[in-house]
């Protein structure tokens, strides 16, 4: 399984959502958006508007925000 975290420095969400995943021991990349654009137009093609962004599997899964119930779903 692979997660990438895609933020925006000064993101409290993002970071909630670093110590979320640390917490859990899920392994997971992370993309600043506002230094790599693709990963900028990879949110913009999601759909969303805010940070952060998790993207699983390549996109097999995704969502925006901290989401407390779908970081717990990847360790289910």
């Amino acid at each position: 399984m692979t997660v990438e975290l895609l933020s925006k420095p000064g993101c409290v969400a993002c970071t909630a959502t670093k110590r979320s995943f640390e917490s859990k021991g899920i392994e997971y990349t992370v993309r600043d958006v506002t230094e790599d654009p693709e990963a900028f137009q990879l949110v913009k093609d999601l759909g969303y508007t805010g940070m952060p962004v998790v993207v699983v599997d390549g996109g097999a899964d995704h969502w925006s925000g901290l989401r407390l119930d779908k970081i717990d779903s990847l360790v289910a």
